[in-house]
């Protein structure tokens, strides 16, 4: 899979976070402060792993059905690929 500049922007906007909470920890933030940032990071990373996998299936999927090829275990690995992410 091609990862484009839209997912690698997304992945910077997340490492730019992580950093700005090490400074806030650093900083001796309030840990309600720090715990609001962590769960926007922690929510990124989940949307991320939403837009990868959804784009590898209906790239595999596609390929997949040119070939020929039965769907449904790509579409079932997807999923697992999913609910590990959790």
């Amino acid at each position: 899979m091609e990862y484009n500049d839209q997912i690698k922007n997304r992945v910077k906007r997340m490492e730019g976070q992580l950093r700005g909470i090490l400074k806030m920890m650093e900083d001796n933030k309030d840990c309600k402060e720090v715990i609001t940032q962590l769960s926007a990071v922690r929510s990124a990373v989940d949307r991320t792993v939403g837009v990868i996998v959804s784009s590898n299936l209906v790239e595999c999927v596609l390929e997949a059905e040119e070939n020929g090829e039965n769907t449904d275990e790509l579409i079932k690995e997807a999923v697992n690929l999913l609910v590990k992410s959790r």
